[in-house]
C-alpha cells in the first residue's frame, strides 16, 4: 500500500463518517421537531433511507434554519434547567440566611423562642 492509497482511503473514510454524522443529525432533528407530525416524520425518514443524499440536501436547504434554532433553544433550556437545579441544591446554606429564616418563623409565631435559639446555635455551629 503506497502513501497515496492510504491518503485516498483516509479521505473516503472521512467522507463516510461525515455523511453518517449528517444523516444521524437530520434524523434526530426530524424526531425532535414538534411542528412536524407523525406522517411527516415517517416520510422524511423513508426519504432519508431510500434517497439519502438527495433527502439530506433538501432537508438542509428547506429546514436548516429551523434546525439550528431548535438546537439553540434546546441548549438554552438545558442550561436553564441546570442552573435551576444548582440553585435548588445549593439552597441557602449560609448561617446568616438560616438565622434570618428562623427569625421570620419566630416573628410569625410558627416557632418558640427556645426553638429559635436551637436553630441559631445549630446554624452558628455549622459555620
Amino acid at each position: 500500500m503506497s502513501i497515496w492509497d492510504f491518503l485516498v482511503w483516509t479521505f473516503w473514510v472521512y467522507i463516510a463518517v461525515a455523511c453518517i454524522w449528517i444523516f444521524i443529525t437530520i434524523i434526530m432533528d426530524v424526531f425532535r421537531d414538534p411542528e412536524l407530525g407523525g406522517g411527516g416524520k415517517a416520510l422524511w425518514v423513508l426519504f432519508l433511507v431510500f434517497v439519502p443524499f438527495l433527502a439530506a440536501f433538501i432537508y438542509l436547504i428547506a429546514r436548516g434554519r429551523k434546525m439550528s434554532q431548535r438546537q439553540v433553544d434546546q441548549a438554552r433550556q438545558a442550561q436553564a434547567e441546570t442552573d435551576s437545579y444548582i440553585r435548588e441544591v445549593a439552597g441557602s446554606t449560609s448561617p446568616t440566611a438560616e438565622i434570618e429564616s428562623a427569625k421570620k418563623l419566630l416573628d410569625s409565631g410558627a416557632i418558640t423562642q427556645a426553638e429559635f435559639d436551637t436553630l441559631k446555635t445549630r446554624a452558628l455551629a455549622t459555620a
